[in-house]
């Protein structure tokens, strides 16, 4: 009897192993995960060696100049990442009118915040040295424009080829910060190399994009097309500047309240927390074309694959979670040093708010597919406000441990907010079952897909 279920589950296995679409999002996932999981790697031993090169101070003032960028990056994204990727799944045939319209509009978003940032760092006490790497690192939002690219392979569930582009800047950033620190060079040269990563995947991509013999898209602009992508973008525009800010904020807040050395033990820390960050943004765009058409078929499925992506997002952050707080000591000292050891604490605190970045991926894509794009922007922007409340009160008495501490709390209240609202309420309820593992589900592909 025994024997019988087994053979029974092997078959049933290698059915689902082999249907055509379990095998094309899987290959799609496997890229993606290779090249993250060649980021993490690298981000372990260069990333690690460049903050110890560079020390907790150096590397702070690094780090908030990226932080400083990084705030007003969603503005130059314009909202349209997945409202592209959307559309070119409902509309492949006006792929190249898209893809135009779309690269004309990110362009001048790019020039737009470039002009912004330049406005206000004058508003700042920063020094002049430190206005110069935030103006470096500014300019590569220019090249953020080829990122459509990216987005049309992720419509055709195409990984592999964004991934060895990211892969071959992945590889020439990282041989240049290796010669940097070899030769001893100074801070401004790391600054540059950020520079170069932009550039870099903008020519890699469009490469790979010539490559596929896809037609040319730089001609087209449909000015009628660019204010319906706007009008659906909008919110989400205001929703990633509110994300990047509750992501960010902390660490602008720290340099200007603590100073660079501070700042430099709390990015170490977060950037540990981070490299984790890309599973859930690889699972959820693996998924996301099959999840939209769960709908056509029926919505207890579209419904019952939500929840086993939850309870899928759930387990794995905590699965990651749970050794890193218990072994925060030991990591940060072996992988910084004994100079950054305070960084520990941050660590065991911030690891958890994976949890809720996790599943605010997988809901965010339910939000979007409904096209419930203001509720995308308030959830986040209540988050970036009671992140920026919690810093202002916890960083002076419980200084980056405060900061760290905020950013939880934050994250938690983003996610859980559509409680509140009538429409989507279902959502936390189907959230708040995926953390009982009996009622997470399984997340199906079917012949459908």
């Amino acid at each position: 009897m025994l024997g019988k279920s087994v053979e029974n589950l092997l078959l049933k296995s290698r059915e689902f192993l082999s249907h055509p679409g379990v095998r094309r999002y899987g290959s799609n996932t496997a890229w993606m995960f290779g090249e993250q999981i060649l980021r993490m790697v690298a981000g372990f031993f260069v990333g690690v060696w460049v903050a110890r090169y560079l020390g907790p101070e150096k590397f702070g003032l690094f780090s908030y100049a990226l932080a400083f960028v990084a705030i007003f990056q969603g503005i130059a994204k314009l909202g349209l990442d997945g409202i592209l990727v959307r559309d070119l799944v409902r509309e492949p045939e006006k792929a190249t009118v898209y893809l135009g319209t779309a690269f004309w509009l990110k362009l001048f978003g790019a020039v737009v915040t470039l002009l912004f940032i330049g406005l206000a760092i004058q508003f700042t006490g920063n020094d002049a040295t430190t206005n110069l790497y935030i103006l470096i690192i500014a300019s590569g939002l220019i090249f953020q424009s080829f990122e459509v690219i990216d987005f049309y392979f992720q419509s055709k569930v195409l990984a592999k080829y964004v991934s060895i582009c990211k892969m071959v800047q992945l590889a020439l950033s990282s041989l240049m910060k290796i010669f940097l620190i070899l030769i001893g060079a100074d801070l401004i040269w790391f600054v540059m190399v950020s520079l170069i990563d932009m550039v870099t995947l903008a020519i890699t991509l469009n490469i790979a994009y010539k490559y596929n013999k896809n037609p040319s898209f730089y001609k087209y602009f449909d000015i009628n097309l660019g204010k319906r992508l706007l009008k659906d973008s909008w919110p989400l525009i205001l929703s990633s500047v509110a994300v990047m800010i509750y992501m960010r904020i902390d660490q602008v807040m720290i340099k200007n309240m603590l100073g660079d050395k501070e700042v430099g033990l709390y990015s170490a820390a977060v950037k540990l927390v981070e490299v984790w960050y890309f599973i859930p943004m690889i699972v959820a765009q693996s998924l996301f074309p099959a999840i939209v058409k769960a709908k056509e078929i029926s919505e207890k499925l579209y419904f019952k694959r939500l929840q086993g992506l939850y309870a899928l997002m759930i387990w794995t952050a905590i699965a990651i979670a749970l050794p890193i707080t218990f072994l925060s000591e030991w990591i940060i000292k072996f992988l910084y040093g004994v100079e950054y050891l305070q960084a520990s604490k941050v660590l065991s605190i911030s690891i958890w708010a994976g949890v809720f970045v996790f599943l605010g991926v997988a809901s965010g894509g339910y939000l979007l597919a409904e096209n419930y794009t203001k509720i995308v922007f308030l959830r986040t922007f209540i988050g970036a406000c009671v992140n920026i409340f919690l810093n202002l009160l916890l960083i002076p008495t419980f200084k980056i441990e405060g900061a760290a501490f905020a950013t939880l709390i934050s994250q938690f209240i983003a996610v859980f907010f559509v409680v509140f609202i009538p429409h989507v309420n279902r959502q936390a309820l189907l959230m708040i079952k995926s953390f009982i593992p009996i009622t997470g589900g399984n997340l199906h592909v079917k012949r459908s897909c």
